[in-house]
C-alpha cells in the first residue's frame, strides 16, 4: 500500500493506493488559505487518518505540489500557492513524519497517471494541462516526465496568452501574482474565468455557475465560455507548434466542461503551424483526481520506507 497527496490550492486529496489499480480509500479537505504551518499540519494529519483508517504505517508517501522543486535551493518555486514558495517543503514533511517522501509537480503527476493506464497511455508524446486554481503543465515523452535543466518543463501558465485580442481586453491583460500581466494562468485557471466573466458582466459567478448559466441559456455565460475556448485553443497551439504531441490531456476542476473538446480543438487549427493536426484533446481518465494517483505512484508497488 501507498499513499498519494495532491496538494492543491484549495483542497487536498489523499488515496490509500494497493498494488497498482485498488483505491482503498479517499478523502479530501480544505487546503489552509496562506498559511505554510497550517498546511503541513493538515498535510500530516491526512496522511495519519489514512493510515489509520487501513491499519498500517508507516506507507510510503508521494505528495503532488505546485510549482517546482528548485534544483539550486531544493525549496519550492513558482508554486500559485505563494505560502510555499521558498519553503523547503520536502524536508519539512520529512521531519514531521520521521521518513523519506517523493515529491513531484502535480502537473507530472497527472501526466505519470495518465500515461499508467489513463488517456495518455501507450503514446509517444503527450502534454498534461492542470486547469484548476491554476494552470499547469507536464511533458510525456515515451511514459515519462521531462523535468528540465531548471525543473520548469511545461510550466506554460506563466508564458503570454498568444496571439492576443485587444478587442477583447486582452492587452496587457490581468495583473498575475508572480508580478506581470497577461500570463495564461491568468486567464485559463478556475479564477481567471470568473474574473473574465465578472469584468464582462459585473456577475460575481464561479466556474460552476457559468457553465449551468450557459447551458441554461444566458447568453453573457454562453459569451464568457466561447472566449475561454477561444484563448484556450490559442494556448494551446503553442504547444502543438513546440512540442507536435500526439495527446493532450486536460485535468483539474475546468477539465470537466464537456464543451471544451468539441469546440477547442475546432479553433486550434487556425493558430497551428500544420496543414493537418492529428492531436488529440481528452480529458483525464481519471478525472480530477488522477494527479493523486500519480503522487502514489511515485514509490514502486514494493515500496520499503526509509526513515529521513
Amino acid at each position: 500500500m501507498r499513499i498519494g497527496i495532491d496538494l492543491g490550492g484549495t483542497k487536498i486529496e489523499g488515496i490509500v493506493l494497493r498494488g497498482e489499480q485498488a483505491v482503498l480509500l479517499r478523502q479530501r479537505i480544505a487546503t489552509p488559505t496562506g498559511d505554510y504551518e497550517a498546511t503541513l499540519a493538515a498535510v500530516v494529519a491526512l496522511i495519519s487518518e489514512l493510515e489509520n483508517a487501513v491499519g498500517a504505517s508507516p506507507l510510503a508517501v508521494g505528495l503532488g505540489h505546485p510549482g517546482s522543486l528548485s534544483p539550486a535551493t531544493q525549496k519550492i518555486q513558482n508554486a500559485n500557492s505563494t505560502c510555499l514558495n521558498a519553503r523547503a517543503l520536502g524536508e519539512d514533511l520529512q521531519a514531521l513524519l520521521g521518513r523519506e517522501i517523493r515529491m513531484a509537480n502535480d502537473a507530472n503527476c497527472l501526466a505519470l497517471s495518465e500515461a499508467f493506464d489513463g488517456a495518455a497511455a501507450g503514446v509517444a508524446t503527450a502534454f498534461a494541462v492542470i486547469l484548476g486554481t491554476g494552470v499547469g503543465g507536464g511533458i510525456l515523452v515515451n511514459g515519462q516526465t521531462i523535468i528540465g535543466a531548471n525543473a520548469i518543463a511545461g510550466e506554460w501558465g506563466h508564458n503570454p496568452l498568444p496571439w492576443v485580442r485587444p478587442e477583447w481586453d486582452e492587452v496587457p491583460g490581468p495583473r498575475c501574482w508572480c508580478g506581470r500581466h497577461g500570463c495564461i494562468e491568468t486567464w485559463l485557471s478556475g479564477v481567471g474565468l470568473a474574473q473574465d466573466h465578472l469584468r464582462a458582466t459585473h456577475q460575481a459567478l464561479n466556474g460552476e455557475q457559468i457553465v449551468a448559466a450557459a447551458e441554461a441559456g444566458d447568453s453573457a455565460a454562453q459569451a464568457t465560455l466561447a472566449r475561454f475556448e477561444d484563448r484556450l485553443a490559442r494556448a494551446l497551439a503553442h504547444v502543438i507548434n513546440l512540442l507536435d504531441p500526439a495527446v493532450i490531456v486536460l485535468g483539474g476542476g475546468l477539465s470537466r466542461i464537456a464543451r471544451l473538446y468539441r469546440h477547442v480543438p475546432a479553433l486550434w487549427d487556425d493558430w497551428i503551424f500544420s496543414n493537418r493536426v492529428a492531436t488529440r484533446l481528452l480529458p483525464a481518465q481519471h478525472g480530477d483526481s488522477s494527479g493523486v494517483l500519480g503522487a502514489a505512484r511515485l514509490w514502486p508497488e514494493s515500496a520499503q520506507v526509509p526513515h529521513a
